[in-house]
C-alpha cells in the first residue's frame, strides 16, 4: 500500500530512507493510546456531525478489532508501515475502505502523536508513583526495624557523629519523597489535551476540543495550537524527574557497594541480587546494585538527547521530534525496572550490627556531644570546639580515647573542665539525647517514620 501522504510524490522512498524514518519498531508500544485516542476523535467528530454515527460505529469497531488483533500477536508492523499512527490507520482502511478514511478528518499526526505520547507517559506515571511507594514502603518497615540500632554518620567518608540505622534510611526516604511529589507535579503539565490542534494552525470545522480530553481523561485542552504540536517540555520535565530518582538510587547504590566490601562489611545482601566470578570462587559481587549505580549515566543521557533535539527547532512541528521517544522510553523502562529491584534487594538485606559496633570507637564520634555539653556549661561554642579539638590531639598523642582522660590530662588541655564534667560518651547516649526535630533519637526517627506513613496514606495510590 502507498504511504497515506504519497499524493504529491512521484516517487517512492529509497529503501535506506525508508527505514531510516520509520519509527514504527519503537513507538508501536503506544498502540493502544493511539487507538484510544482515534476512538475518542471520531466519537467527537461524530457528535458534531462531521461524519455520521454508522460511519462512527464501524470506525471503533474496525480500532478495536486491530487492538485486538495487535494484543493476541496477529497483526505485526515493519518499517513500511513508518509509524504506529500510519500503521493503525492504513490497516483501518484496509479493513472498511472509503469509511477508514474519514477518521483523520481535523488532525495531524502532529496532535495525533502528542496526545498519544501524553496518554502514555500519563499511564507510566501512575504505574512510577506506585513503584516509588513500593521502595517507600520498604524503607519505612527497614527503618523501623532498625531504629534504635547505632550506626555510624559520615562527612567526607570520615567518622562524624553516631546515628540509628533507621535515622540513616529516612533520609532516603525524604529523597523518594521529593521525586513523588515532582513526579505528581509533573503529571499536572503533562494532563493536557492537544488534540484537534491539528498541523500547527486548528482546522476551519465545527470540532469540540474540549469534548475528546473529556473523553480521553484529560484535565485541561492546549490553548495554542503552534505550541500544541511542538512542545515537548512535559517530556524534558519527565527526563529530569527520572534523572534527580535515578540519582537517588544511585547514591544509596554506592553506599550499598561500600558497605558490602570486607573493609566495612556491614550488610549482607540476599544472593539472589549477588553474582560470582568467572574466576574467582570466593566472590560474591554487589551487582546489582553496581547495575543501578551505573544505569543512571543511560537516563541521564536520554535526557540530555531530548535537550539537545530541541534546542534548535523553530516553530512548529520538526522531524526531530521524533527522536523525543527512544529515550522517553529507555528512562521509563529503566527508572521502573531500577526501583522494583532496589525495593526488592532492600527488603532482603540485613545490617551486620556486630561488625558496625567494632567500629562506633574509632573517630571520636561522640565529640560533638561533648563540645555541646560544655556550652551548656556557659562555654562559648567556639572556644567549647576548641578544647574538643586539643582532647582529640591529646587522645591521638597518647593511644586512648575520651574516658580515659585523667583530672591531669583536662588540666593541661583546659583549667575549666573536669573528668566529672563530662556528659555521657556512649553511643546510646549520644544518640538518645538529639531529640532536636528531625534528629537522630528513636524517639524521633519513630516520629518521622509515622509522619512519612501518614504522608504516603495521603497519595492515595
Amino acid at each position: 500500500m502507498a504511504n497515506l501522504w504519497s499524493g504529491r510524490f512521484e516517487k517512492g522512498m529509497d529503501e535506506l530512507v525508508e527505514k531510516f524514518n520509520a519509527s514504527i519498531l519503537f513507538d508501536q508500544r503506544m498502540y493502544a493510546c493511539d487507538i484510544q485516542g482515534s476512538i475518542a476523535h471520531v466519537t467527537m467528530l461524530s457528535e458534531q456531525g462531521i461524519v455520521t454515527p454508522e460511519e462512527k460505529d464501524k470506525i471503533i469497531a474496525g480500532l478495536l478489532d486491530i487492538k485486538r488483533r495487535v494484543d493476541e500477536g496477529k497483526l505485526t508492523f515493519t518499517v513500511k508501515d513508518e509509524d504506529i499512527h500510519m500503521a493503525v490507520e492504513g490497516n483501518l482502511i484496509k479493513d472498511l475502505g472509503e469509511t477508514g478514511k474519514r477518521l483523520h478528518t481535523a488532525r495531524s499526526r502532529n496532535d495525533q502523536v502528542a496526545v498519544d505520547t501524553r496518554l502514555y507517559l500519563k499511564e507510566q506515571i501512575h504505574q512510577l508513583l506506585e513503584n516509588l511507594a513500593y521502595l517507600q514502603r520498604v524503607l519505612l518497615e527497614k527503618a523501623e526495624e532498625y531504629a534504635d540500632q547505632i550506626s555510624i554518620g559520615f562527612t567526607h567518608m570520615q567518622h562524624a557523629q553516631p546515628v540509628t540505622i533507621g535515622f540513616h534510611l529516612m533520609a532516603y526516604f525524604q529523597m523518594f519523597r521529593r521525586d513523588m511529589e515532582r513526579l505528581t507535579d509533573t503529571l499536572g503539565r503533562v494532563d493536557w489535551c492537544p488534540l484537534g490542534s491539528c498541523a500547527l494552525a486548528g482546522t476551519t470545522l465545527p470540532i469540540n476540543r474540549q469534548r475528546t480530553a473529556e473523553l480521553l481523561g484529560f484535565a485541561h485542552v492546549t490553548e495554542n495550537a503552534m505550541d500544541s504540536v511542538s512542545d515537548r517540555d512535559y517530556a524534558l520535565e519527565f527526563l529530569s524527574d527520572a534523572s534527580i530518582s535515578m540519582m537517588h538510587l544511585s547514591r544509596l547504590a554506592e553506599e550499598f557497594v561500600y558497605w558490602n566490601s570486607q573493609e566495612f562489611s556491614y550488610i549482607s545482601i540476599d544472593d539472589s541480587f549477588c553474582t560470582g566470578s568467572s574466576i574467582m570462587p570466593q566472590k560474591k559481587n554487589p551487582d546489582m546494585a553496581e547495575l543501578l549505580r551505573g544505569k543512571v549515566g543511560r537516563v541521564y543521557g536520554d535526557l540530555m538527547q531530548l535537550l539537545t533535539v530541541m534546542k534548535g527547532t523553530p516553530l512548529a512541528y520538526n522531524k526531530d521530534f521524533q527522536e523525543d521517544k527512544e529515550g522517553l522510553f529507555d528512562a521509563i523502562d529503566t527508572w521502573r525496572d531500577s526501583l522494583r529491584i532496589f525495593a526488592k534487594m532492600i527488603e532482603k538485606t540485613t545490617f551486620r550490627m556486630d561488625m558496625i559496633q567494632a567500629n562506633l570507637s574509632k573517630g571520636f564520634l561522640n565529640a560533638t556531644d561533648i563540645a555541646e555539653h560544655f556550652v551548656k556549661q556557659g562555654i562559648p561554642f567556639r572556644e567549647a570546639h576548641e578544647i574538643v579539638g586539643k582532647m582529640v590531639k591529646y587522645c591521638e598523642h597518647h593511644g586512648c580515647d575520651f574516658d580515659r582522660l585523667d583530672a591531669k590530662a583536662f588540666q593541661e588541655i583546659d583549667s575549666r573542665i573536669t573528668p566529672d564534667k563530662l556528659p555521657d560518651l556512649s553511643m546510646e547516649g549520644c544518640v538518645n539525647a538529639r531529640v532536636s526535630f528531625g534528629g537522630t533519637a528513636p524517639s524521633e526517627v519513630r516520629r518521622q517514620i509515622q509522619v512519612g506513613r501518614e504522608w504516603l496514606d495521603s497519595m492515595a495510590l
